[in-house]
């Protein structure tokens, strides 16, 4: 079983960036693929960005110029530094893993509570 738990979400005026961190536990050593996916009021929930234990990083092409995910693998946690926030970033964003394989539009077997992001003036 892996524990995924979500920070660093908040309100930011558009511009602004936020940094969300998402610490593994359980069997957090084994987790092959993390990731982060977002969910927006009335919408899909879709993928944000991935990366594997090797480093091999997905994003969604909307957001490469603007966010950029990290993974600490001492630290079983993954980022997602989110820079020049837009109102249409208000979502929720949750934290996704995988013990097996990489995590693209499919999501991962194990989901985080997600951290509320709120982008308005």
């Amino acid at each position: 079983q892996v524990r995924l738990v979500e920070s660093g979400g908040g309100l930011v005026q558009p511009g602004g960036s936020l940094r969300l961190s998402c610490v593994a536990s359980g069997s957090a050593s084994n987790i092959y693929a993390m990731a982060w996916f977002r969910q927006a009021p009335g919408k899909e929930r879709e993928l944000v960005a991935s990366i594997t234990k090797g480093g091999s990083i997905n994003y969604l092409d909307s957001m490469k110029d603007r966010f950029s995910i990290s993974r600490d693998n001492a630290k079983n946690t993954v980022y997602l530094q989110m820079n020049g926030l837009k109102h249409e970033d208000t979502a929720i964003y949750y934290c996704n893993a995988d013990l097996e394989r990489a995590i693209a539009h499919v999501p991962g077997y194990y989901w985080g509570h997600g951290t509320q992001v709120t982008v308005s003036s």
